[in-house]
């Protein structure tokens, strides 16, 4: 990695070996006419794009092997999601037969298609590289025909016992309709001859697999002696599919699973009780809209079909996949596995900078504001400073929002501790962080049960801001220490994701975040902040200002400069905004992700505008965004990603970093170690297709950079690559 610079010099320099290109040149002080607005880039086809630089991680033989299966995981884990979340639309468009707000049956077809190729990828990895690679360590997922005799006497026994009891064949006919089968789950559909006990020819039954029963078991020693030997669910099940229909013969049969429709759709104006509402509809999530089908290869074509008109699907939403239909349990072999070589080396993070282990960290802010850089730090500090707020008798007060925080979270653990020592805690919960709701109902029902204020923050908007709040009684006085993030109050993600925590006892600062409490429980006004800025309120103007700021600077030849880290760029007024401001002369460098709909390089429009994505072992999930206008710079961190849904409908904060010292180290960690990455990066093309970037591969890579920075003895890393949270 270069060197780090004073950020005068090191942003400009940055980007100098960025842009080869010459800046927009102006004649004689003049703009240049307007251009016209340049057509955004598809959102969903963005997505997919992502997850192609993902699945690079599974192709990439520097990549230890276990962990390549668990980037192929990580994209058929993200794959079911996207379909869980944006498909439905596209699908809704289909079926009305008319394009709308973009939607229709073509732009499901194209969407599907590219879908479709990312899936044929997949397999075609899976099968024909990481298999070989695995069996060359020993490591195989025996089928019925490899098996040996004792292995074949071993399944049939784990049958019975385990398996069998558990599956209760369903024959259909009029009495027995087609069974409710839910989202994602593992089902097999045969095709049967000869009647029933009955004497009637219904042919086709359908067969359930529980969810409690595990989708890869290991052959123990005995009869497999040599290497570690698996066999899968679903081929212990073929094999012994024709014991379940006694005196009929099975003529075909396929695995199948279907793809739902799973966001929450509550009427938050119309509900008297939101955490009931939600309580309720999670009961039915796992039965929304059929929005995909995936069977195996050989499915016969009758099958097929039935399985389509059954849930309602056209031909695009069919996926014939060669394997497992349920590619992402396969994660399950990392964990069966114990071959340390085949992992990443274990990464410990470090205790975080000015942080003292033993003494009082609300001491060390009292000096200074601090930051910790996640996971290269540990997380520890954060918990370390609840703990010590709610072991101290001066706290009178703690405050916490909770987005993402897990079933098990010892931060949780301390402020119902806090509650039981008598401390006021107001615990701000959202309740429909997708995917999350179950945890957050579990956790507020838990804290509201033993006395703890619990509020769900504002009608039609969700909570995304990350803050924790602690009011302490001081020589006669309240002071207030707080803490922000640009990610979640999750131990467990805590070492999978890059984030900055922020911790300040900045009067101006605390003050503003108790403000934000108190609008979230009361949704009275929100009173002029100070140093704060808020999302829906204000945050999006003060952006889009920004932006022309700068863009007004580098017009005026005084120099302007734009460096955003975030994870998605979606919002079509800050895309505009960013396109205008290069076109006066300002150089914008994004460091985004996953979904950008800004097209970077296209000659004459945005010729000044560089997109990066870099893809590592942990997940990039910081906000950074740094403006330059003349001699003024300013760096703000934030929970907000630019996108519509975060600027106009939900709670979001961004917060500015005066310290000069911690100014410095976010720009060269954050920004300048991720503009001159030549190992994990992508460049976004005109097009919006990905390239990687110059030297990729060669070199060292951000975050191997920042690993051996903070921990230079144990250059490593043993962090699990995590899907896309948003």
């Amino acid at each position: 990695m270069p060197p780090f610079q004073p950020s005068s010099v090191l942003v400009d320099h940055a980007l100098d070996k960025q842009i080869e290109e010459p800046a927009i040149a102006y004649a004689d002080g003049e703009a240049l006419p307007p251009v016209a607005p340049i057509r955004p880039l598809d959102r969903d086809h963005s997505i997919l794009a992502f997850n192609e630089r993902v699945l690079d991680w599974a192709i990439r033989e520097d990549v230890p092997l276990l962990e390549r299966l668990r980037y192929l995981c990580i994209v058929s884990s993200n794959l079911d999601e996207f379909f869980e979340v944006r498909a439905a639309a596209h699908l809704a468009a289909a079926d009305g037969g008319d394009a709308k707000e973009g939607y229709s049956l073509q732009s499901f077809e194209v969407l599907a298609v590219k879908a479709l190729d990312l899936v044929v990828r997949q397999y075609a990895l899976y099968n024909d590289a990481l298999t070989p690679a695995f069996a060359a360590h020993g490591i195989r997922i025996l089928s019925h025909g490899e098996r040996t005799g004792a292995q074949r006497r071993w399944v049939r026994a784990y049958f019975q016992r385990e398996v069998r009891p558990l599956l209760i064949p369903v024959g259909l006919d009029p009495a027995h309709p087609f069974p409710q089968v839910a989202n994602k789950s593992l089902n097999f559909i045969v095709r049967l001859r000869g009647g029933d006990a009955f004497g009637r020819e219904n042919e086709i039954a359908i067969v359930k697999v529980p969810r409690v029963l595990p989708r890869i078991m290991r052959l123990p020693q005995q009869v497999a002696p040599k290497g570690m030997k698996f066999v899968s669910l679903s081929s212990i099940i073929r094999t012994h599919l024709a014991e379940l229909f006694p005196g009929r013969q099975v003529c075909e049969f396929s695995q199948f699973r279907v793809t739902r429709h799973s966001d929450l759709a509550v009427d938050e104006e119309d509900v008297r009780n939101l955490r009931t509402a939600l309580r309720q509809g999670l009961q039915h999530r796992h039965y929304g809209q059929a929005v995909r089908l995936e069977v195996s290869s050989g499915c016969s074509n009758f099958l097929a079909d039935f399985l389509q008109t059954q849930f309602g699907l056209p031909s695009a939403a069919l996926y014939r996949v060669h394997g497992p239909v349920n590619l992402v349990r396969l994660v399950q072999m990392v964990d069966l596995i114990n071959e340390p070589e085949l992992l990443f080396p274990p990464w410990r993070p470090a205790w975080p900078q000015r942080l003292s282990r033993s003494a009082s960290i609300m001491a060390d802010m009292r000096r200074r504001d601090l930051l910790i850089h996640q996971p290269f730090e540990s997380f520890e500090g954060v918990v370390a400073f609840l703990r010590e707020a709610v072991n101290d008798p001066q706290v009178l007060a703690i405050k916490q929002t909770i987005y993402r925080t897990g079933a098990d979270s010892e931060l949780m653990e301390l402020l119902r501790e806090a509650v039981r020592r008598g401390k006021e805690v107001t615990v701000v919960v959202e309740l429909k962080a997708r995917f999350d709701e179950e945890a957050n109902i579990n956790w507020a029902e838990a804290l509201e049960s033993i006395g703890a204020q619990v509020v769900y923050g504002v009608v039609g908007l969700k909570t995304h801001a990350k803050m924790l709040l602690v009011t302490r009684r001081e020589g006669g006085r309240l002071r207030r220490y707080g803490h922000l993030s640009t990610g979640n109050y999750n131990p467990r993600t805590a070492r999978l994701y890059t984030d900055l925590s922020y911790l300040t006892a900045n009067a101006e600062l605390t003050a503003d975040m108790d403000a934000v409490f108190d609008h979230l429980a009361n949704q009275n006004r929100v009173p002029r902040l100070r140093q704060l800025v808020m999302a829906p309120f204000g945050l999006h103007q003060f952006l889009l200002d920004k932006i022309d700021a700068v863009g007004r600077a580098a017009e005026r030849g005084e120099g302007g400069r734009i460096v955003a880290k975030m994870n998605a760029l979606t919002d079509e007024d800050l895309m505009h905004a960013l396109l205008r401001a290069a076109q006066r002369g300002a150089r914008v460098d994004l460091i985004v992700r996953g979904a950008c709909i800004l097209p970077a390089r296209v000659p004459g429009v945005t010729d000044n505008i560089r997109v990066r994505s870099v893809i590592g072992r942990f997940l990039e999930h910081t906000r950074v965004f740094y403006f330059g206008s003349g001699a003024q710079e300013d760096l703000y961190l934030s929970s907000a990603d630019w996108m519509n849904r975060n600027m106009l409908r939900r709670v979001e904060l961004a917060w500015p970093v005066t310290d000069k010292k911690l100014r410095q180290r976010i720009i060269d960690e954050c920004l300048v170690a991720y503009l001159h990455d030549d190992r994990d990066a992508w460049s976004l093309e005109p097009g919006g297709s990905y390239s990687r970037a110059p030297g990729a591969l060669d070199g060292t890579g951000a975050q191997n950079a920042l690993m051996a920075r903070y921990a230079p003895v144990t250059l490593g890393g043993a962090a699990r690559p995590q899907k896309v949270d948003a």
